[in-house]
């Protein structure tokens, strides 16, 4: 018997213009969310309280800021699971061009903190595209390699998919070469999820670390970082990761309690933000931070199962991009708090301070809640 072909081109065009009804709701997935964006609040404050009464005389000032993106993040992430996510199709070029001239932006007008430029100031708002930015190449990375996924393995068509996200990374590197690193990956993986090619990938990947190379070289500042890693005793800016390590050491296997810590009494400068997972150790002890890291790896192997169901390829993209950019983040922070990789400035998903990260992550959830609701389960009879 002849066997019959997949109809590809007939499925893309089912996937622009069928939009289904939400027929089931993940609450495993929305209850392991706000666990931890309650979490997340309850240790910015643990952190934070003394820093925070030091410089504002207020005990709650971060707090509060964080908890005023919390409630914006969890609406965004409960309206975009009642959209169909097909929706954000017709959006996806315009989405990448406005980010990209936002990333343009700030370099033109961008704000500095902590030596800086990645913050664009609008009156009393100021936000950070480049967290936008990676919702962005979400959608509209996921939206061209289904466009494109019968003819993907062409080196062509591939840098076409690619090029538009490719603009936003470089953009980005300029100023943050960590987070710019992540937008690469999320890029990178929707497409490597999607093409059958492997030999493609290799040329990529020794093609990004020949311009890793580049971007090390090109700022002397980098090349130190790594110095810093090799020995941070022997250098005043390793006193961060020190007073880190120190965190975690001392908090034993059941830590001090929470709001007990030492270090985040000016000894780790800003623990509310990239360091704040030391604190978790020092605090809750290796049984605490073992904890954070199951919810992450439970939070990730949910949207694995939404991923492997979801109903049409765009879906199952979206998840994967969304997978990419919490896994590779929570590695890449626990991996610089502990010393395993050269010290750089990416925050903690849900647990770090941070309104624009954490309101862009909860709206990303939100996709892939809305990927979750389309998903058919067949009866039982």
């Amino acid at each position: 018997m002849a066997r019959r072909p997949t109809p590809v081109h007939n499925r893309n065009k089912r996937i622009k213009t069928v939009e289904s009804k939400p027929v089931y709701y993940d609450f495993q997935l929305l209850f392991l969310v706000v666990f931890m964006v309650f979490l997340g609040l309850v240790m910015v404050y643990s952190t934070s309280s003394y820093t925070s009464e030091l410089k504002t005389g207020s005990a709650f000032f971060y707090l509060k800021r964080q908890g005023i993106f919390a409630v914006i993040g969890i609406a965004a992430m409960l309206i975009f699971a009642r959209i169909d996510y097909h929706i954000w199709r017709r959006f996806a070029v315009v989405m990448m061009l406005g980010i990209i001239g936002l990333l343009f932006l700030v370099i033109i007008i961008g704000t500095a903190s902590h030596g800086a430029t990645r913050w664009i100031q609008i009156g009393p708002i100021q936000f950070q595209p480049s967290e936008l930015a990676k919702l962005a190449i979400i959608i509209y990375t996921a939206h061209m390699a289904t466009v494109k996924s019968a003819r993907i393995s062409n080196i062509k068509v591939l840098a076409k998919v690619a090029f538009f996200p490719l603009i936003a990374v470089a953009l980005i590197a300029t100023e943050n070469l960590s987070t710019a690193i992540i937008c690469a990956a999320i890029a990178f993986m929707i497409i490597f999820v999607t093409s059958p090619k492997i030999a493609q990938f290799v040329g990529a990947g020794i093609a990004v670390m020949l311009l890793l190379g580049i971007f090390l070289m090109v700022a002397s500042y980098r090349l130190e970082r790594i110095k810093i890693w090799l020995h941070p005793e022997k250098y005043e800016k390793g006193y961060q990761t020190l007073q880190s390590l120190y965190a975690i050491g001392s908090g034993g296997i059941f830590g001090k309690g929470l709001g007990q810590s030492i270090q985040k009494l000016g000894f780790i400068p800003e623990s509310h933000n990239d360091m704040i997972f030391s604190v978790i150790c020092e605090e809750l002890g290796l049984f605490g931070a073992a904890c954070v890291i199951a919810l992450f790896v439970m939070l990730i192997w949910r949207c694995v199962v939404i991923a492997m169901s979801a109903p049409d390829l765009f879906g199952a993209l979206i998840v994967v991009g969304v997978i990419t950019h919490i896994s590779v983040q929570v590695i890449v922070n626990i991996a610089v708090v502990t010393n395993s990789i050269p010290p750089t400035g990416v925050p903690l998903p849900f647990i770090s301070y941070g309104g624009t990260a954490l309101a862009c992550l909860l709206a990303e959830l939100g996709l892939v809640l809305s990927v979750a609701s389309r998903i058919h389960i067949p009866k039982e009879y």
